[in-house]
């Protein structure tokens, strides 16, 4: 009986590890993308119950060991770069007072969360040049309107949807537009940031809707935004700073988010420093990291924090940028397969690179 309920365990661990593989973009399949550390666990966890209770004096008992190990491996190959096991991606920055920094702090609200005052704290306590919140409706906004004098400059979108979003900056926004690039009622925001009087930065706000029984039915929506942005960023990279954050309903080692960044050429602070999971504030078994910052070269890492609850089932992630361009920083590569399968994406969705705002050319 031992024996048929770890073949079971195992069986159902293989699913559940490798359905992925399947491109298929419904939400049961793409969900599957999420919880990669909580399988490693599972993986772990049955492989030292297979040694502890079995003889292995069978081919069967061996094999499905062997299946295990194999599940293990091909689940951390995923999740390791957000180790400290990992190279980091970003350099550390060396403190300049000469060279200009950016505090960057996204937070998603969750609209029926009340905890107002929890916020505003963690705002005046860490003092970001920006602010994005996510899910905010007309009353979230008319909360946070007392931010105003510390951040006079705004753009907002409040919504119902739970879809509503605002950008609170102490620093100038140029050009900032609300726009909806994929659909009708998921807001995205992109500005140009004025850091110093030499200095802007092209910054786009994101906040896709999920794969999932209660949103879409499949991940192309989502998927579709995010590379619609990275094929409009990566033009002009190598000249121009740029910011993309917010919460991106997909993890960091993604498929999607991985083609993101070859496709983009933008890179992600947490590589080599920890996952940062943003998700789910209550739930400490069923976290993963939604809420992202990625950014061009032109910059190196001073810190990135998860900040304590304030009610919602999202964290709040600080992120501090100095501008310091170090070339050498490079993303995940890409090649014409995946140049074509983002192609194919887009294309699909009817959606354009240049619905994307270039607020620094206006």
């Amino acid at each position: 009986m031992t024996e048929e309920i770890l073949l079971a365990a195992t069986g159902l661990l293989v699913v559940l590890t490798f359905l992925p593989l399947w491109k298929n973009p419904v939400w049961w399949v793409r969900g599957l993308d999420f919880p990669r550390l909580q399988l490693c666990v599972l993986a772990f966890a049955l492989l030292l119950a297979q040694a502890l209770l079995l003889s292995y004096a069978k081919p069967l008992q061996v094999l499905i060991s062997a299946l295990s190990i194999l599940c293990l491996a091909y689940q951390a190959w995923w999740i390791i770069p957000y180790t400290r096991l990992w190279r980091p991606e970003v350099k550390t920055a060396v403190p300049d007072r000469e060279k200009p920094r950016i505090r960057v702090m996204a937070a998603n609200v969750l609209t029926p969360n009340r905890q107002t005052d929890k916020l505003k704290a963690l705002v005046r306590e860490h003092r970001p040049d920006i602010l994005v919140t996510l899910e905010t409706d007309q009353w979230w906004e008319d909360q946070l309107e007392e931010l105003s004098n510390e951040y006079p400059y705004s753009c907002r979108c409040p919504l119902d949807n739970l879809y509503g979003m605002h950008v609170w900056s102490r620093l100038p926004l140029e050009n900032a537009e609300t726009r909806f690039l994929v659909e009708d009622d998921v807001p995205s925001m992109h500005a140009k940031v004025r850091l110093t009087d030499q200095l802007a930065i092209r910054m786009h706000f994101l906040h896709p809707a999920p794969p999932s029984p209660t949103e879409n039915d499949e991940s192309t929506e989502r998927d579709v935004e995010l590379l619609v942005v990275a094929e409009s960023v990566r033009d002009d990279l190598e000249d121009i700073p740029v910011i993309v954050t917010g919460d991106l309903n997909d993890v960091a080692w993604s498929p999607n988010t991985r083609l993101f960044r070859k496709i983009s050429g933008l890179l992600d602070p947490r590589v080599g420093r920890g996952m940062v999971n943003s998700f789910h504030a209550q739930h400490w078994f069923l976290r993963w990291p939604l809420d992202h910052l990625f950014h061009s070269h032109h910059f190196q890492l001073v810190r990135i924090q998860r900040l304590p609850e304030f009610g919602s089932d999202h964290f709040p992630v600080l992120v501090e940028l100095q501008y310091d361009p170090a070339p050498e920083q490079q993303s995940l590569q890409g090649d014409a397969e995946d140049e074509d399968e983002a192609e194919e994406k887009i294309r699909k969705e009817g959606v354009s690179e240049s619905d994307v705002p270039e607020p620094e050319k206006h």
